[in-house]
């Protein structure tokens, strides 16, 4: 009996203790930044933050408001540029919630080493974010920039750098932790998403960006930035950017095509991608082999092609297995003389395959994987021609001819 009463007590005390939230954060007293920006001016961090304005974006009735502000401040360090802005925000600038950060160009050639320390380090900052690089332009200018569609700017951008990734596949969907683990990883340098403004950023953070069906001014993914360690040293297009996510077998769907020997051209709609990136040792030297496994769907035919012959559906397989394994080699080969850094992983799979032989390299392999010989193998399978299979353009030629 006295040791069940121990236990009691020893519940009760428990229970007490942990009654309430001891961190308990009202919501009134914050103002929850959903995109953050970071720039550099001289040796000071000018901070941007996207706040949501609660009553314009909840199913109450609206004032007609912007459904975000904006707060900036100047200051050594990430941190006190954030306390910096409590002298003009009512409220403590919360980053729990973050959809976006974007780091400038400017920035990302200097280094954002110790930008990431303070966001990775901040017990209220969660990792479910995506961080890009604002090409060519201020971050701070990003995110001034009102959108359609999405009410509030961070998350439209948010979903549609993960609809883009998953839709047409030049762009990748990078989070905090990623960016991290491939900041520390052997074998392997990051890339990071770039974001650029389209249009005069001045007339983007008017209400008048948003009242018409085209936007003046408006925000789009463009390019993939290329790193050596946390210094941004270059940049991918976008077809390059395809190729780097088929190496990385990070293909969910996306879309292609290849000319017609007679001119026109057939689209592909690519539903599914598998690859495989294998590392050996051959005569004491690294080799890496890429198998790339695609099936996809006619979706568009702009020439005088038979697609009733099971002999056309295999030229067509051919055209596109050349095509893309082209690109995959010119992506690479860029990569290797222009920027001599490995973000494909080639190291990682050399480890993988051969830990041993690894370690004696691993000190230098930027210099060994601009050397390193690849071998690209594509299979191409067409599984679906579409609702028809030759293309009603081809009656009404014939009609003609008659």
């Amino acid at each position: 009996m006295k040791r069940m009463g121990l236990l009691l007590c020893i519940c009760i005390l428990l229970a007490v203790s942990v009654t309430g939230c001891w961190s308990r954060r009202e919501l009134n007293d914050l103002a929850i930044a959903v995109g953050l920006g970071i720039d550099k001016v001289g040796n000071k961090y000018n901070i941007s933050v996207q706040v949501v304005e609660p009553s314009e974006v909840s199913g109450n009735k609206r004032s007609g408001l912007a459904p975000v502000t904006m707060y900036h401040a100047t200051a050594d360090s990430l941190l006190e540029a954030l306390r910096k802005m409590t002298t003009i925000s009512p409220r403590k600038i919360y980053i729990a919630h973050l959809r976006i950060v974007v780091i400038s160009e400017a920035l990302a050639r200097e280094g954002i080493g110790d930008a990431l320390d303070f966001i990775s380090r901040d017990p209220e900052a969660r990792n479910d974010f995506f961080v890009v690089v604002a090409k060519d332009a201020k971050a701070m200018d990003t995110l001034k920039i009102l959108t359609n569609l999405e009410k509030v700017p961070a998350v439209r951008l948010f979903t549609t750098l993960k609809t883009s990734e998953k839709q047409w596949a030049p762009t990748t969907a990078v989070k905090l932790d990623e960016l991290i683990a491939d900041l520390v990883s052997e074998g392997r340098e990051p890339v990071l998403t770039g974001l650029r403004v389209i249009g005069d950023p001045e007339v983007g953070d008017s209400k008048k960006n948003v009242e018409s069906i085209l936007s003046p001014t408006d925000l789009q993914y463009s390019g993939l930035a290329v790193f050596r360690k946390d210094k941004l040293i270059g940049w991918l297009s976008d077809e390059e950017g395809r190729a780097y996510n088929f190496i990385n077998n990070n293909i969910n769907s996306t879309a292609g095509s290849v000319d017609c020997p007679d001119g026109g051209k057939v689209t592909f709609r690519i539903i599914r991608a598998d690859s495989k990136v294998k590392g050996s040792m051959r005569d004491g030297r690294p080799r890496i082999d890429i198998e790339v496994n695609t099936e996809a769907h006619v979706a568009e035919v702009q020439c005088s092609l038979d697609m009733t012959k099971p002999e056309t559906i295999a030229e067509l397989e051919k055209w596109a297995e050349r095509k893309l394994a082209d690109i995959i080699d010119s992506t690479i080969a860029r990569v290797q003389q222009d920027y001599k850094v490995d973000i494909f992983g080639f190291g990682e799979a050399i480890r993988r395959s051969n830990p041993k032989a690894w370690k004696t390299m691993k000190n230098n392999w930027n210099q060994t994987f601009s050397n390193i010989p690849v071998n690209v193998k594509v299979n191409y399978k067409v599984q679906q021609l579409g609702k028809i299979s030759n293309s009603f353009l081809e009656e009404i030629k014939e009609q003609k001819t008659e």
